[in-house]
């Protein structure tokens, strides 16, 4: 197996699909001032708009012909490492299966498995292919060698933001399929099809959010104890690679059951939508018809638009299938039980002894072992930035491409500073001009 030579520190780094914006390009612009060699390969013209560097490769093929595409441009352009967001898309799945045969190192970033605030990076892979430890033994003796977290200043965050760079992604990618014949988005539906959904829903907004604020009223007012089960999105590989169901409808019908046989007659369920679901399905008349079916539509509270830090913050208990929902929980020390894989689902973090007894006897964290689970996932896998402002992307680059460095073997860490405001502007100048 082909391996490049590591001599004076210098990598050779290939850039697959990142998230919808600028992140990638800017990274890539730093590793590449740093003396790295930087090459990327586009899949469809979103990654070709936002890829706003040289050294780019266009593959027009199938998912089928991938592998054996990548081991021949592998063949004649060797790397040392790969980066990805999101190690479960098909052509990221089999691209780190041609990474690892020839020894490369992996870099897979992700949201941030504690948010706000966080962005995520770990090698070989995220959420459940985690190389992460599963025993709070573990953490408790890593954390001993750590220093005390330090409250960082919130990083801004902006859905409009968000939004525009999805819908400029999206378009880029629709606009300019003829140059990519091959490519099959990951997501189960035609972006058009997403986009109308998404339209129809922010058109209901405003009656939504007024039902939301009566309900929270109903809720404030009704005195009983609640739990807050929060709805992740149904393509989320969270939910399709990382759990037992597969998707979400599975996972309200086993909670709200388990809610109706076991939860003592004085508590409810609030049911929390999910703030970027696109509203093909209205999960709030699925969820209601669970209720109803298994008598409990008296006991059950949906909840589309409002923030879950309050909900979560007064409420007895969290259950999730794995949403990071689970971290905000645990560091308000809510008794929080995890359905699926995560990271976070350890013993004396996360309730252990199963849903039936968790509605009457919710396990707490354990301040200690919580605390020392952060510590590590800071020091070993969590950048302090965000992807969607440039104050947080100033910070998310300066530390990406430090931990990149310093997870070299043998290399010596090289300090990037950050691009600052007029590089992003700059990217943001050249996208609107492509």
């Amino acid at each position: 197996m082909d391996r490049v030579s590591r001599r004076k520190g210098r990598r050779e780094f290939l850039f697959l699909q990142g998230l919808a914006g600028p992140f990638f390009a800017l990274l890539g612009q730093r590793l590449a001032q740093a003396g790295h060699g930087v090459r990327r390969i586009n899949f469809n013209g979103g990654d070709k708009l936002y890829w706003r560097a040289p050294a780019a490769t266009d593959y027009r093929g199938s998912l089928k012909r991938w592998p054996a595409f990548l081991d021949s441009y592998l063949d004649r352009a060797p790397a040392t490492d790969l980066v990805l967001f999101g190690d479960c898309r098909p052509l990221h799945a089999a691209a780190i299966k041609v990474a690892r045969a020839r020894g490369m190192q992996i870099h897979v970033f992700e949201e941030g498995y504690i948010r706000p605030d966080y962005v995520t990076v770990e090698a070989d892979g995220v959420n459940g292919h985690s190389q992460l430890p599963r025993l709070p033994e573990d953490y408790l003796r890593a954390a001993r060698a750590l220093p005390p977290l330090v409250e960082h200043q919130a990083v801004a965050s902006s859905f409009g933001r968000r939004a525009r760079e999805d819908l400029t992604y999206n378009l880029g990618s629709f606009l300019l399929t003829p140059l990519f014949p091959g490519y099959r988005t990951h997501r189960p539906w035609h972006i058009l099809v997403e986009y109308a959904g998404w339209a129809a829903r922010l058109l209901r907004k405003r009656g939504g959010m007024r039902r939301s604020s009566a309900t929270i009223d109903q809720l404030n007012g009704d005195g009983r104890p609640f739990f807050v089960f929060p709805l992740q999105l149904d393509c989320d590989y969270q939910i399709r690679v990382h759990s037992g169901f597969k998707r979400i409808q599975p996972a309200i019908e086993h909670v709200l059951a388990s809610f109706a046989a076991h939860a003592p007659a004085d508590t409810l369920l609030v049911v929390k939508g999910h703030p970027l679901d696109n509203g093909l399905t209205d999960w709030e008349k699925k969820t209601r018809a669970v209720a109803e079916k298994l008598g409990i539509a008296d006991r059950m509270l949906f909840i589309a638009w409002a923030d879950i830090d309050p909900l979560v913050r007064a409420a007895r208990g969290v259950v999730t299938v794995n949403s990071t929902t689970g971290t905000l929980a645990l560091r308000y020390g809510v008794p929080t039980i995890v359905l699926g894989d995560a990271v976070y689902n350890i013993p004396r973090i996360t309730h252990q002894a199963g849903l039936g007894a968790f509605w009457s006897k919710p396990q707490a964290p354990e301040v200690e072992v919580f605390d020392a689970f952060r510590r590590v996932l800071v020091d070993r896998c969590l950048i302090h930035g965000g992807y969607f402002s440039d104050e947080g992307l100033n910070m998310l680059i300066e530390g990406a491409a430090a931990r990149i460095e310093a997870s070299m073997p043998g290399a010596p860490a090289v300090r990037l500073t950050a691009p600052g405001a007029a590089a992003i502007d700059a990217f943001k100048a050249a996208s609107l001009r492509g």
